[in-house]
């Protein structure tokens, strides 16, 4: 690490700022509560009803043991992949997941087998229509 000297209000100044950074700690990301890296881990329902099918548009699409981004990868979906869409919280679909996706994706840390993870709505097109809120 070198050091530069520079004049003393402008060390000061920038001491100042250098310790005030260190002491607010890593930003949460805006509207995520900071958890760590580590949400609560959300499956679906084995006999689920399938709400609509969803297709990855882009080259992957990162799918998460819970519904926001601290919570952990499991798989990352590749280009085309279609999925049977079960839930939704928020900005998030709960779809299921098949077993060839260990083939066809790329394996981050699915070991517990599970069924279902979540992935961010603006990283899918729906292949059907997603049913309306309230509607039976």
């Amino acid at each position: 690490m070198k050091f530069i000297l520079i004049g003393k209000k402008s060390s000061t100044a920038a001491i100042a700022f250098a310790l005030c950074a260190l002491a607010a700690g890593p930003a949460a990301a805006q509207g995520q509560p900071q958890r760590g890296g580590q949400g609560q881990v959300i499956q679906a329902p084995v006999d689920a009803k399938v709400l609509a099918q969803v297709r990855i548009p882009v080259s992957h699409a990162n799918i998460h043991s819970g519904p926001s981004t601290g919570n952990e990868v499991l798989v990352l979906a590749a280009k085309g992949t279609v999925m049977p869409m079960v839930g939704r919280r928020g900005e998030w679909l709960l779809v299921q997941l098949a077993p060839e996706m260990r083939k066809t994706g790329i394996l981050m840390r699915w070991y517990n087998n599970e069924t279902s993870g979540w992935v961010h709505d603006s990283m899918v097109e729906f292949l059907t229509p997603e049913p309306k809120p309230g509607a039976n």
